[in-house]
Parts: structure tokens; C-alpha cells; sequence
């Protein structure tokens, strides 16, 4: 039975990491200052269902595999890393825990703070040589709005349409 469930969760995790993948290169809004993200629900839901260390693998196998698929620029492996540590931050807020609007909150400001605003900021800057705090207005109003869009689509999605999903492998 442990194989099966190893197996089930490889697969379910295979499907999140595809997800992931279409939800950041193809499902993306851009505003004049911010673009509008969705790649982060896969992200979330592997940290709710499988907790921290899996889904930060899963979301840096995303990175990595969504740059080889569709590059959209050089490299860098700050931004890997990044994914990592986002998915392990989300992992220890909601993992084995409801689901709610105030914890959805908690975890998208944390990681909005210290990913998006600070560690991606400096990734930013060591790339491009442009001053770190000339980037920080634009990275804050992003995040900004992304706080609000992850507040209420995180238990959206998993209150109302991941639960309502059979978990369970048939075999």
C-alpha cells in the first residue's frame, strides 16, 4: 500500500509541477507596473497537501523545467532558489493546518515580503546592475496587489474546488 501511495503522490505532484508550469508562462496578466501572476496556486496547494520540503522541490523542478521548456531569459539560479524557499514557506504555514483567509494572508505576505520584495529584488539587481532600491517601488506595489489576489484565491481554491476532489487512488 505504501507504494501505491508513493506512487499516487509522485504523480499528483508531477501534475502540480505542469500546473505550475502553464499557470506562470501562460496564464499571466500584465499591468503597466505588475504582472499578475497564478503560478503560485500549484505552489500552494503541493505545500498544503504534501508540506515544506516537497513542495519547495516541486516548485524548483518548476523553475528549472519551465526555463529549459520556455525560456524567457538567461538563467539564474537565485530565482531556483527563490522557488525553493517559497514553497517550503508556504509548506510551514498552511501544511496540516485550515485552510483560512487570515493564514492564506499569513503566508502570501511572508512570502511576498521576503521573496518577492527582497530576495528577488536583489536577484534583479546582481543581473542587471540596476540599483536595488530604484527596483523596490515597483517590486512593492506588486507585491501589493499579489497579497490581495493570494489572500483570496488560496482557500478559494482549496476550500471550494481542491477538497471537492477525490484524493484517494482507485487501485
Amino acid at each position: 500500500m505504501k507504494k501505491a501511495n508513493l506512487t499516487y503522490q509522485l504523480i499528483v505532484m508531477a501534475f502540480l509541477i505542469a500546473l505550475e508550469i502553464v499557470f506562470t508562462r501562460f496564464l499571466s496578466i500584465q499591468l503597466p507596473i505588475a504582472r499578475i501572476g497564478f503560478g503560485f496556486l500549484p505552489v500552494a496547494v503541493t505545500a498544503i497537501m504534501f508540506g515544506p520540503i516537497k513542495a519547495g522541490i516541486c516548485y524548483a523542478i518548476g523553475d528549472v523545467l519551465g526555463m529549459l521548456i520556455f525560456p524567457s531569459g538567461m538563467y539564474f539560479p537565485g530565482f531556483t532558489l527563490s522557488a525553493f524557499i517559497t514553497g517550503v514557506l508556504y509548506g510551514l504555514i498552511l501544511h496540516n493546518r485550515e485552510v483560512t483567509t487570515k493564514r492564506a494572508f499569513l503566508a502570501a505576505l511572508t512570502v511576498l515580503c521576503s521573496i518577492t520584495v527582497v530576495l528577488n529584488t536583489l536577484w534583479l539587481y546582481i543581473m542587471m546592475g540596476q540599483g536595488f532600491w530604484a527596483l523596490v517601488p515597483t517590486r512593492l506595489a506588486e507585491a501589493a496587489l499579489m497579497l490581495v489576489v493570494q489572500t483570496i484565491t488560496i482557500p478559494f481554491i482549496w476550500n471550494r474546488v481542491i477538497l471537492k476532489i477525490p484524493m484517494k487512488p482507485i487501485f
